[in-house]
């Protein structure tokens, strides 16, 4: 594969506040599930995939006043994750309106987005079906993407979900 660049990849995660993006970092890099507070600023860390791979993975805050704020960690940007809380029905046409403008930035032009269904492991958490039909992802034409269903607070579907990232970003 040529002009492959030794540097970790960034991959940027977004989603309304309350979706469990930090709850999620957090379980990813060491192993727990920590009570969280709202993210002001951004958590950043790499997660280490296996001996040859590896991703930086930035955790920026998504109440709404923060959101107009994703657009500035753009640079090297290789993927997008936009996390949704699963069982939050009557948030997800606000997660759709903020993920929709996101994707006019012309920085994240063609750039491969992974949607985390996450609390998968809750009762009443919405299928992946719908989730995708309510954030209209049959629609992207223009980049690759997938949805896939996890649980930040138990750890389900994580890895996978950052394996598969790791694939889009080889293949774009």
């Amino acid at each position: 594969m040529g002009g492959h660049s030794s540097r970790t990849p960034q991959v940027l995660i977004m989603g309304l506040d309350s979706s469990g993006k930090t709850t999620l970092l957090s379980r990813l890099l060491t192993g727990q599930a920590m009570e969280t507070s709202p993210t002001i600023g951004f958590n950043v860390g790499t997660l280490d995939l296996d001996k040859k791979n590896s991703l930086t993975l930035w955790d920026v805050g998504g109440q709404k006043t923060l959101r107009q704020n994703w657009k500035y960690y753009l640079d090297d940007v290789q993927a997008l994750v936009f996390v949704v809380d699963s069982t939050d029905k009557e948030r997800l046409p606000e997660a759709a309106k903020a993920l929709k403008r996101f994707l006019t930035e012309d920085k994240v032009e063609g750039l491969p987005l992974m949607v985390l269904a996450n609390k998968k492991d809750m009762p009443n958490s919405m299928t992946i079906r719908e989730i995708s039909n309510q954030l209209n992802l049959p629609a992207l034409l223009d980049r690759r993407w997938e949805i896939q269903a996890c649980s930040a607070h138990r750890g389900l579907g994580l890895n996978q979900a950052f394996t598969s990232v790791n694939k889009m970003i080889k293949k774009s």
